[in-house]
């Protein structure tokens, strides 16, 4: 029964009334409060408002919600201290293994990639597989099939940053972290992107819950949702569909997602997720010390929070 009690920290499990104005939320992964995250707050800070404001343009020019989506990751996965794309995390070989998932709620339509070493931006790659025949692609067969589909590549050792061998050589505590969007559109349309690098340390070919439609990434007509945490046990709680099932059967978000998050802890795991529902319902919930994170509603004023607690 533990699971299902299980308390993610309330201070930032707060709900908006419901708007069904354009909404976007989106994380930069849930871990510890670290040194750095301390010291530099206000660059990160600052990459979160630019995440929301690129997902923003895309909506205010009439752009789907899976295009905000990615617009808002792919500018995280552009920032080097967020663990996806050109900040990614290393594998224990030293190399890069970075994955992503893109999802559409209004007809489940879904695209995944894991194990990608060169593409410039994995959230595109998973955009470029939703609007295939496939649902997942994975390692150096799904970058060629990018390749020939016009994507962005870069040498590996472009992706293989000096801060993050001096973490991998130091042993630092394992990042888990991930970048993530939820997007709602005028028109009451969801979407969810998510990306990361994985954990630091991580043996090659190991695939955590981001690119998994279900467990990290998930959004169908009514909620849409994107996790960061122990892969690991957010796969075995399926998360991302857990707490839509819930919200589904009539439970409020904020309970919902309580519960899929009390999963996860009752699996040993940490992390958080963020969620948004098609009537402006919102939640931001996590288990960590911090989770970097932002909202931006039509009408009001971007906002973003790094170390603080406050709800955002």
């Amino acid at each position: 029964m533990a699971a299902a009690t299980a308390s993610p920290n309330r201070k930032d499990c707060a709900t908006m009334s419901p708007t069904g104005r354009p909404t976007i939320l989106i994380h930069a992964g849930a871990g510890p409060l670290s040194a750095e995250l301390v010291e530099r707050q206000e660059e990160v800070r600052e990459a979160l408002l630019d995440a929301l404001a690129r997902g923003r343009a895309v909506l205010e020019r009439g752009g789907s919600p899976e295009e905000a989506a990615t617009a808002s990751v792919r500018a995280m996965e552009d920032f080097p201290l967020f663990n996806a794309g050109r900040g990614s995390v290393l594998c224990a070989d030293g190399s890069v293994e970075m994955s992503a998932a893109l999802m559409r709620g209004a007809d489940r339509a879904g695209g995944a990639v894991a194990g990608l070493k060169r593409i410039a931006n994995p959230v595109l790659g998973a955009r470029e597989v939703m609007r295939s025949e496939q649902v997942l692609l994975v390692g150096g067969a799904a970058e060629r099939w990018l390749l020939d589909r016009g994507l962005e590549q870069r040498a590996e050792e472009q992706f293989i940053t000096e801060r993050q061998l001096r973490r991998l050589r130091e042993r630092a505590q394992a990042d888990r972290g991930t970048v993530g969007a939820v997007c709602l559109d005028g028109r009451g349309r969801l979407a969810a992107g998510t990306s990361t690098g994985g954990i630091s340390g991580q043996p090659p070919g190991r695939v955590g819950d981001s690119p998994l439609l279900g467990a990290g990434t998930w959004a169908d007509g009514e909620v849409a949702v994107s996790c960061t945490g122990d892969g690991e046990a957010f796969i075995r709680a399926g998360v991302a569909r857990h707490l839509a099932t819930l919200v589904g059967c009539g439970r409020p978000l904020e309970d919902a997602a309580r519960r899929a998050l009390g999963e996860v802890d009752g699996l040993g795991g940490a992390g958080g997720l963020i969620a948004l529902r098609r009537d402006g319902h919102w939640t931001m919930p996590f288990l960590t010390a911090a989770m970097p994170r932002g909202i931006w509603i039509a009408g009001q004023p971007a906002r973003a929070h790094v170390t603080d607690l406050r709800a955002a």
